[in-house]
């Protein structure tokens, strides 16, 4: 696991996006932000420090930084001002981040594939009892 927990680290820049807008739309992003979001092109960093991950998103809209333990649950201001409850974990060649909120749980997987990292993101809602 530290293998690859290693190769996420650093820092990535944006090079293409797909369905980014859709993905924006359906967790509940105004039309404004949806365009502004669409149109940014961000850098992420990476880094650890002992046991502690830290991931700064900048970009000329925004940027976030979270901090976490793998495996520990923690609340996270996402970019489009949702709170969420989130899990970061390394499973065989992933880091899977989960985001819950409102009844909703957002999926995202992030692989290296070629020296670059592809994030896949999936959005489900949840039924609320």
């Amino acid at each position: 696991m530290l293998l690859l927990l290693s190769q996420f680290l650093g820092t990535w820049k944006l090079i293409s996006s797909e369905n980014f807008e859709e993905y924006m739309k359906e967790l509940g992003v105004g039309y404004a932000q949806r365009k502004m979001g669409s149109l940014t092109i961000p850098t992420m960093i990476i880094s650890m420090h002992k046991d502690v991950m830290t991931i700064k998103t900048d970009s000329a809209f925004k940027g976030t930084e979270i901090s976490f333990k793998l495996g520990q649950e923690f609340e996270e201001i996402t970019m489009d001002n949702r709170k969420t409850k989130s899990i970061v974990t390394i499973d065989s060649d992933s880091m899977i981040h989960v985001q819950k909120w409102n009844g909703k749980k957002s999926i995202m997987k992030r692989k290296l594939v070629d020296g670059k990292m592809v994030l896949f993101v999936d959005t489900v809602a949840l039924r609320v009892p």
